[in-house]
């Protein structure tokens, strides 16, 4: 049994085993990337799915498989590596479908202009700064934790523009200005998945 066939049997999660295996002297065996067949029960990546494998292998952060946007934003490495490259527009565009802002909320929580934005869309290769990539991917695991609690895009844009008691009467989207506000909606989210509502 081959090297390959031996792994690929240990760990069948992975989309591909490189022949670039070392031997106990540490030469490799070849340089070359074979893929995997994947199995009838895995889902053909989305729109976003493809985006962010394409901005993340074009920027070498994760060059050895494809990457859901789930995955995504359970990966803190990935993230720290994509905000200091900066998020494309191209992978924002495609994010702010899943996110339940306006324009100009985006305007406001990145405090940039909303022509600022419309600028950035024309632009074919846009990379968002540092600081403003952080910002979109904090809102992108605020959304992610707000559907897994509510379920739908509908109830948490209801939610996130609703005044709350726990976080002092203010509407929970304004609080998505700094890092401690996102702190502050994402406990309270978790604090409604448990069951605990003041």
């Amino acid at each position: 049994m081959s090297k390959k066939k031996k792994i690929q049997e240990i760990y069948p999660e992975v989309d591909y085993v490189s022949d670039y295996i070392f031997t106990y002297d540490n030469k490799p065996v070849s340089e070359r990337d074979t893929p995997l067949k994947t199995s009838n029960n895995t889902k053909p990546l989305s729109k976003i799915d493809k985006e962010l494998t394409h901005f993340l292998k074009v920027n070498n952060i994760e060059s050895y498989k494809d990457v859901s946007y789930k995955d995504f934003l359970e990966d803190k490495m990935l993230m720290i590596s994509a905000i200091k490259v900066g998020i494309p527009y191209s992978l924002f565009d495609l994010m702010q479908e899943n996110i339940p802002l306006t324009e100009n909320d985006w305007a406001e929580i990145l405090d940039i202009s909303t022509k600022s934005l419309q600028r950035y869309k024309i632009s074919a290769d846009h990379h968002f700064k540092s600081i403003h990539s952080e910002k979109i991917i904090e809102i992108a695991e605020v959304t992610k934790m707000g559907l897994d609690v509510f379920g739908s895009i509908e109830k948490l844009k209801l939610w996130l523009n609703t005044p709350n008691y726990a976080l002092g009467q203010y509407l929970p989207i304004e609080l998505l200005k700094d890092s401690y506000g996102k702190e502050l909606v994402i406990s309270e989210l978790i604090h409604i998945s448990y069951g605990i509502l003041v």
